[in-house]
């Protein structure tokens, strides 16, 4: 059953998707699972290191959020939705459109930047050049424009525009370096403060894993095995290296870090594509303990939480998370695995 689709659907009242974050951010509900006892406790998030086991190593995903969504036009004047996905080379670039577009349709935006159609792929993403002044850009040139021009690309759950508010707060307070168009949710529970305590009371390191939009994607594929697990930048940090090759326990702050570590014990890269797709047939290797948000039904996500505890345990935790009201998705609450 684990290898089926199906057994990862849950039915989840809308009420409880999570619009806002959490303010401040501490204050968040946190569901402590203990996988040896399989004791539920529930708490908030502030008191996250009553629980963490001392001896932990914490390792964080650093990757900083860009304002990838983009609104422009055609010549004809037709408008279009743009979502920057990721970079496949210095100035080639894969997005998804929401509009119709042709291979050599120009985008126009504002401040003169204009954007290139090359190749329309099956999986729906488009790849593209982007210009200003039609000078072609190479992708860290394109960043600063998008901080001017763009949004905040909120996943499409949260069902309204971007604001002031998302620009901190869907951005962990860590965010470094820029190329992610998700958040690695889990990190958005920590405050300044707690983030400082944590690194005063355990060892820390950072991993960089850019997210991409195919985070969102739902497997649709009725095995789970048959789905294609898209693929993400990422690279370890020399401290990180150095707990990744100890036997230190560790605590992985979101899904976006334990694919990043178990890809690493995998492979023995530390820079690269990641494309590990974590279920319960294909285990952590090296992450003991996980920090993570609730997950979308018959998502990847869902599947990874399933590769630590099991099928079972992983409905049986999110049945009493929903009777106890946790807020879901990305600006909602949080659960530790120890």
């Amino acid at each position: 059953m684990s290898l089926q689709t199906s057994s990862y659907d849950y039915t989840l009242p809308s009420d409880l998707i999570a619009t806002h974050p959490s303010s401040p951010r501490e204050s968040a509900k946190l569901l402590v699972y203990n996988s040896t006892t399989k004791k539920i406790t529930h708490t908030i998030f502030s008191n996250i290191q009553e629980f963490i086991p001392k001896d932990s190593a914490i390792i964080f995903n650093d990757t900083k959020v860009i304002k990838a969504r983009l609104f422009g036009k055609k010549e004809s004047g037709g408008k279009l939705e743009l979502l920057i996905n990721r970079p496949l080379n210095a100035t080639t670039i894969n997005i998804f459109i929401r509009g119709r577009v042709k291979p050599n349709t120009i985008i126009y935006f504002d401040e003169n930047l204009t954007c290139k159609v090359l190749i329309l792929n099956e999986d729906g993403s488009r790849d593209v050049e982007f210009y200003q002044d039609n000078k072609l850009l190479r992708f860290e040139d394109l960043i600063p424009i998008l901080n001017s021009i763009g949004h905040i690309p909120l996943p499409p759950y949260i069902n309204r525009e971007d604001n002031k508010e998302d620009e901190t707060e869907y951005q962990s307070v860590w965010a470094k370096n820029e190329g992610a168009v998700a958040a690695p949710t889990a990190s958005l529970h920590f405050s300044d403060q707690l983030f400082s305590e944590v690194q005063e009371n355990y060892k820390t390191a950072f991993v960089t894993l850019h997210v991409g939009a195919g985070t969102f994607k739902p497997v649709e594929a009725e095995i789970i095995t048959d789905h294609p697990m898209h693929s993400e930048y990422y690279d370890i940090s020399d401290q990180a290296l150095k707990i990744l090759q100890s036997d230190q326990k560790l605590l992985a702050v979101g899904t976006t870090s334990t694919r990043t570590i178990e890809y690493y014990a995998r492979v023995k890269s530390s820079s690269g594509e990641a494309n590990l797709f974590l279920h319960p047939q294909n285990t952590p290797k090296r992450v003991d303990y996980l920090l993570t948000n609730f997950h979308l039904p018959k998502s990847t996500l869902l599947m990874l939480v399933a590769s630590f505890i099991g099928v079972e345990e992983t409905h049986r935790i999110y049945e009493e998370a929903i009777k106890k009201e946790y807020k879901f998705f990305s600006y909602g609450d949080a659960m530790l695995i120890i």
